[in-house]
Formats: C-alpha cells, sequence, structure tokens
C-alpha cells in the first residue's frame, strides 16, 4: 500500500515549526537520547520534506529545550493536577502527550495556518484544545479557565516579537489570568542579532528576524521592570547534558562571563 506523505506550504516564522520538530525527532531516534518522542516521530515520518538539506545537523538544544520544559510542566502538575497548560505558538509540538497526566488540561494558541496542519496530525479532543489566533492578541485569555491554575508555555516563540509586544503580553497575562505560572525560553543579544543581520544557518536556510534577546544576567531586571510585583523569577540554562556534573557547569557560569550568553530558560510566577 503507497501512503501519500503531506507536503507542507510554510514560509517565515510558521515553517520553524518543521525546525524543532526535526531537532525533537533526531534527538527522538537517537539510542538513549534525551526525548522520547513517538508522537513527533509519528508526524514527521507523514511529512515529505528534506529536513537535513533545509535545517542541516541537528544542534540537539531545542530537545534540550523540550526535556527541560517538560520536567517543568510535570512538577507543575503534581501541584496542580487539573489545572489548564496554554502553549502558545507549539506548532507540532507534542509535549501535550509526553507529560499527560489524564486530568490535565491543555490549550493550543497559534496561528491559523500552524492550527490547520496541526489537526491534520493532532485532533481536538475535550481535554486538548486549539484556537487558531496570535498569541499576541488577548482575546485567548477568555478561553482559559483559571480556577484550577493555569501554566502559560512560550517555547520557541517570544523571540520572534518585539520586546514591547511581548511586554503587554506579559501585562495582560497579570492582568487577566490568576494562579498564573510560565515557562519561555530567551536567545542571547548576539544571536538576536545575527538574525537581524540575515545570518543563515544552512545554504537554504535564514531563520526569521528574532528581535527579543537578552543575556542571562538582564532578564531579572528587564522582567520586574516591567512587571515589578512578580512573586517569582527563575532564568537558567539548558544544554544537551555533557561529560561535566552539574555543579562543574554551575561553576563555570559564575566565572566565565561569556556563559550569559547562551540560551536561557525562564519561569515565572505573576
Amino acid at each position: 500500500m503507497v501512503t501519500t506523505r503531506l507536503r507542507p506550504e510554510l514560509n517565515g516564522v510558521p515553517e520553524t515549526m518543521l525546525w524543532s520538530l526535526y531537532e525533537r525527532v533526531t534527538e527522538a531516534k537517537r539510542q538513549n537520547g534525551i526525548l522520547p518522542d513517538p508522537e513527533a516521530v509519528r508526524i514527521y515520518d507523514s511529512i515529505e520534506f528534506d529536513f537535513a538539506g533545509k535545517f542541516g545537523n541537528s544542534s540537539r538544544l531545542a530537545a534540550a529545550r523540550a526535556a527541560r520544559i517538560d520536567s517543568a510542566v510535570r512538577a507543575w502538575l503534581r501541584r496542580h493536577p487539573r489545572g489548564i497548560v496554554v502553549s502558545l505558538g507549539e506548532g507540532l509540538e507534542t509535549q501535550a502527550y509526553r507529560v499527560d497526566n489524564g486530568t490535565m488540561r491543555w490549550l493550543s494558541v497559534d496561528l491559523p495556518e500552524a492550527i490547520s496542519l496541526r489537526e491534520h496530525f493532532l485532533k481536538p479532543t475535550d481535554r486538548f484544545k486549539h484556537l487558531a489566533m496570535s498569541a499576541l492578541d488577548p482575546r485567548w485569555m477568555e478561553a482559559v479557565d483559571d480556577r484550577s491554575g493555569v501554566l502559560i508555555i512560550a517555547q520557541g516563540l517570544l523571540m520572534y516579537f518585539e520586546p514591547e509586544e511581548v511586554r503587554r503580553l506579559m501585562v495582560a497575562i497579570k492582568q487577566r489570568l490568576r494562579q498564573t505560572e510560565m515557562i519561555f525560553d530567551l536567545i542571547p543579544r548576539i544571536t538576536s542579532q545575527s538574525t537581524m543581520d540575515r545570518v543563515g544557518i544552512t545554504p537554504n536556510f535564514i531563520p526569521p528576524v528574532m528581535p527579543w534577546g537578552l543575556d542571562r544576567n538582564e532578564v531579572e531586571a528587564t522582567l520586574r521592570s516591567w512587571l515589578p510585583d512578580l512573586k517569582a523569577v527563575r532564568c537558567a540554562r539548558y544544554n544537551v547534558p555533557g561529560t561535566k556534573p552539574g555543579f562543574i557547569e554551575s561553576l563555570l557560569d559564575v566565572i566565565h562571563p561569556g556563559r550569559q550568553r547562551q540560551p536561557s530558560l525562564v519561569q515565572l510566577a505573576f
């Protein structure tokens, strides 16, 4: 039997959902990889696209990011087993299926073309719902029942917005939703600048412009200048597990200023 694979037609920021899918699946197919993800593999194998030709060799960073966020989501769900997770701009991310505890609710908010592709592979259910809307449109918050706790995830998203757009989004979340926490990743300033200079990842792929980048030692002060009454701000590196013990990595973070110019994972409590 011949199975026709889907040929996605995506450009700009929506195309980056294929980039992160490729990174996660490359890791999922590794022996002893850090991110088992059978749903992502199923989707990947159903798409007709030259992933390696477009995006080159996997850096494993997107998989490391996803694994760290998975751990944080599971910890949150232990405290809020019936809470709602809102994933902004998640594209073809299958995180909901990796962390599902059987009682949580999940809302995927993304642009119409992204939701259309997502629903080709992942149908909405009573607990897993989709909303075709920009993450910058505050109307998505009207669909969030915040009585049992809210966790907002913005994975691989906020760097594509202008800083003022990010600030307005966070202020709106603070004003409209109760019992809310947020997890998102940040690129350093040097990476942001390289996208502004249109530096290609491969000869076939120049990433979309990423206007918002901060070095790790700038994150807390910036966020507290936007939201002075934040309950908590945690900012840490994420990377592929290496041979150095964790305490050595933490020590190197302190003594080498250049390590502040690496991707960060941020957790907020509003």
